[in-house]
């Protein structure tokens, strides 16, 4: 069956603007149609039914091209183009699309005058790309050739079925987003489908990852809520605002990552095994005076550091076990929160946990995420145990000789914050500090086997000087205290 250009879906942006807020919230919300606002006068209203998101079709069917038909006596919405045909009917949950059945979350339901159908169903049946702007309320929608929308948008390549059922297996997954250098780095397993656009009004490009998901390990290394969106924080990029990122859509499953532009700007997007870049740092002929190009004094690079910071243990994990019972994966976690912090406030570095929660990640997917993410240092916090309760003290392990300096600054400001007994810097090969690239530590900051540094490990007074003293290390190394 021939979709109507197969678009990305409308409902989850909706979900999340107006997640159950009733139809008053919903039916607040501006669109905007290739640019040009729609008029909503009348029943013509968004509104949130028991959390679905029901659109006035006549208004974007007319305004599309489509030719809307009301039957009164069947209660039934017929949708026409070319030889495509739709039939809805009011308060039924199944839809007639050329001829076969396709089933809806939600049946379409009437408004006085006005027919409310589920976005969902009409954004897989028509050729519609959906943005949202939180800030001023807006819905943008567009059309498959507007603007500078790329052809690719719309190819209508999903596993499409009579029953709306059937998406294409992930056969990709998400690990890490991070931007740095002017440059946006999307770490990816596996062979996703790319689709990329610049588009205007307002100025963003957009990368589409088909057959994609975001991995188990994803949310601990970066913000994504319930609703499968998140952001990053962009500061000290003239070329940017900001950057968002969403599981698109579900058929097929899409995860789809957003520029906010400050204005047009050309880009090229490689993938380096598995590293997806969207480099910024390129030269714009049409327009050469443009800030951030590469005729300008500033090449687009912040000089921006990645760190990223290990919480060992988690979950089914606990690590040791102190002497009243307390468990190292809470001490690191609690550490590596208070560290992430510090250093999130510093503007010259991209800060990455590799998890904010009690998760468990494997040896191999700590490596990972840090190899993804091109970090500049990973540093790991762990606590110590002995079969005497008399082993004090804090010590720094490296594996490979290029962490070694890392190791010994670390090391000095651990030490001086910790205020327990100096063990030395020493060799130790941890699947961590062993498979990373980059120069990589792991820190034992004291032993839960002894009475007196248990209990200074949970100290909170305790746990924050020594996260003063991991950040000024790590700053120290990377030149930008």
């Amino acid at each position: 069956m021939k979709k109507f250009g197969f678009m990305a879906v409308l409902l989850f942006v909706f979900l999340l603007v107006f997640p159950n807020n009733g139809q008053a919230a919903a039916g607040s919300a501006r669109i905007f149609l290739d640019g040009n606002e729609l008029s909503l006068s009348g029943n013509a209203k968004v509104e949130n039914v028991n959390g679905n998101i029901m659109i006035p079709f006549r208004v974007v069917g007319e305004n599309l091209g489509f030719d809307v038909a009301w039957e009164q006596q069947t209660r039934t919405v017929t949708i026409k183009k070319d030889s495509e045909v739709i039939k809805l009917v009011v308060n039924q949950k199944t839809a007639d699309v050329n001829g076969k059945t396709v089933s809806m979350n939600v049946a379409p339901i009437l408004r006085t005058d006005t027919v409310l159908v589920p976005i969902r169903f009409v954004s897989e049946q028509m050729g519609i790309m959906v943005d949202w702007d939180n800030n001023k309320k807006i819905v943008y929608l567009y059309t498959p050739n507007y603007g500078n929308v790329d052809a690719g948008w719309g190819s209508g390549n999903g596993n499409e079925t009579g029953n709306g059922e059937g998406s294409a297996s992930v056969a990709a997954q998400v690990n890490g987003i991070s931007f740095d250098n002017n440059q946006l780095m999307i770490a990816i397993t596996g062979e996703p489908k790319v689709k990329d656009s610049k588009v205007s009004g307002p100025d963003r490009i957009v990368v589409d990852f088909e057959n994609t998901s975001f991995s188990d390990t994803f949310s601990s290394s970066a913000s994504l809520d319930q609703n499968s969106t998140g952001s990053l924080d962009i500061s000290g990029y003239p070329d940017v605002s900001k950057v968002r990122y969403s599981l698109y859509s579900d058929n097929p499953s899409t995860v789809r990552v957003v520029i906010d532009l400050n204005y047009a700007k050309s880009y090229k997007l490689t993938n380096d095994n598995g590293l997806y870049i969207v480099d910024l740092n390129i030269s714009d002929s049409s327009n050469p005076a443009q800030p951030g190009g590469n005729n300008d004094n500033n090449d687009g690079s912040s000089g921006k550091k990645t760190v990223v910071i290990d919480a060992g243990h988690g979950a089914k994990d606990p690590g040791t076990t102190g002497i009243t019972g307390k468990k190292e994966k809470n001490f690191n976690l609690a550490l590596a929160l208070k560290v992430g912090k510090i250093l999130k406030q510093d503007p010259n570095l991209n800060v990455v946990l590799t998890r904010s929660d009690d998760t468990f990640l494997e040896l191999s997917e700590r490596a990972k995420i840090a190899n993804d993410l091109k970090a500049d240092v990973f540093v790991a916090i762990h606590a110590n145990s002995a079969g005497s309760s008399a082993a004090s003290g804090s010590e720094t392990y490296y594996q490979r000789d290029a962490s070694k300096a890392l190791a010994n600054v670390m090391h000095k400001h651990l030490v001086q914050a910790a205020g327990l007994p100096n063990r030395g810097v020493k060799y130790g090969n941890f699947h961590v500090i062993r498979e990373t690239k980059m120069p990589a530590v792991l820190l034992e900051v004291g032993y839960l086997s002894n009475k007196n540094d248990e209990a200074s490990l949970f100290s909170e007074s305790f746990q924050q000087r020594v996260a003063q003293g991991v950040a000024d290390g790590i700053k120290e190394y990377l030149g930008v205290k």
